[in-house]
């Protein structure tokens, strides 16, 4: 797959971030893994991005993430495209990137670097130096410590052919109308900030009508029903479900930081599909928590 065909891929349908399956001693457990996907590949998602953001990717570490991406490529083959999660020190984000290439990914995913504050300068720098170590498609997540302006955008698209997506986790309005403006379809733009659903009407409105759902993970029939909401202007659906699950759902989720990843696993495993623990630093839900979100699973009827 050529960067432009993952850019055609990732322009249209929902996508979506599998958590990563551990066993009871936090090891990665690649049979469950292989498992939740091919539950999860039917469903219709456009595109899996694996040993992402939801999977846990910053706790991910040596050896196992080979192992995962080749167990996501194989699993999938056929079926979905993969995308993996590559981040951290831009030469642990090259080996990475390298790496899911190697493994017969369809392309990367960008995730801010490390911790330290940087120019742009410094950001170019990054983002170019991981697109040239690889021939498949890039996508940047722009979140965190890398917030790219619209000029470094433009510079990194004149040098790198295969940048082709341009993933916002920020929320600032008025910098991503901007971007948009400014590279207009030069990218694939994705809705990215935690449970997208909240805002994907206003992104849509802004000219970026994919996101990447996390509640996909167990809820696969309600992602699928509110991102057609969303596509074909289906406002009661949208108020609907807003109403009755995914602001209650963020009531549950605020409760505790990193709980925007713990309260997926704990969604999988409420629906019979659990991948074990989340990994430190993050913690699980507690028990009251758990069951308040039973209630609101229980309440949307069959996936």
């Amino acid at each position: 797959m050529n960067p432009q065909d993952l850019k055609s891929i990732v322009s249209s349908g929902l996508l979506s971030f599998p958590v990563t399956d551990f066993d009871a001693q936090g090891d990665f457990n690649p049979k469950g893994y292989a498992e939740r996907l091919e539950w999860l590949a039917p469903y219709g998602a456009s595109a899996l991005f694996a040993a992402g953001g939801t999977g846990e990717y910053f706790s991910i570490a040596g050896a196992e993430y080979g192992q995962i991406i080749k167990t996501a490529v194989d699993t999938c083959r056929g079926k979905v495209p993969i995308i993996a999660g590559a981040g951290g020190p831009t030469r642990n984000a090259i080996a990475h990137a390298q790496e899911a290439e190697r493994q017969g990914a369809h392309g990367v995913l960008l995730l801010p670097h490390y911790l330290t504050e940087a120019g742009q300068e410094g950001l170019i720098a990054h983002v170019e130096q991981v697109c040239k170590s690889v021939k498949f498609g890039v996508i940047v997540y722009n979140r965190n410590v890398c917030k790219l302006t619209p000029e470094s955008l433009a510079i990194l698209a004149d040098r790198c052919p295969n940048l082709i997506g341009f993933k916002d986790g920020v929320g600032d309005i008025e910098a991503m109308m901007s971007i948009f403006l400014k590279m207009g379809d030069r990218f694939s733009y994705l809705g990215g900030l935690p449970t997208a659903e909240v805002y994907a009407a206003a992104y849509k409105a802004l000219g970026t009508p994919v996101y990447s759902s996390a509640v996909f993970n167990f809820i696969p029939k309600t992602a699928m029903d509110f991102y057609n909401a969303v596509r074909t202007d289906d406002h009661a659906t949208q108020h609907r479900l807003l109403k009755d699950f995914f602001m209650p759902y963020l009531d549950i989720r605020n409760k505790g930081q990193g709980y925007a990843v713990s309260i997926v696993k704990a969604g999988a495993q409420l629906a019979g599909h659990g991948a074990g623990p989340v990994r430190a630093p993050l913690t699980d839900l507690k028990p009251a928590e758990l069951e308040q979100l039973d209630t609101l699973i229980k309440a949307l009827g069959p996936q």
